[in-house]
């Protein structure tokens, strides 16, 4: 999510700006209100983690179990 943030808000960044280009800039400010939005990284891998699209694995269990 953040490369695709970083993405769209680089399509903004010029050399030279000038303090009206700051202030009227919509577009920029609102896809930085829907990221800002969205629930945080650390919810969404709990949510994905109760409904079984992703697991857990501890490797150093899986280490002792083979001994």
């Amino acid at each position: 999510m953040k490369d695709e943030l970083n993405a769209k808000l680089s399509e903004f960044n010029s050399s030279t700006d000038n303090l009206e280009e700051v202030f009227e800039n919509r577009e920029q400010i609102e896809i930085s209100k829907y990221y800002e939005r969205l629930p945080k990284p650390t919810l969404i891998a709990v949510q994905e983690y109760t409904e079984d699209k992703i697991y857990f694995r501890n490797p150093n269990k899986e280490k002792q179990d083979n001994f």
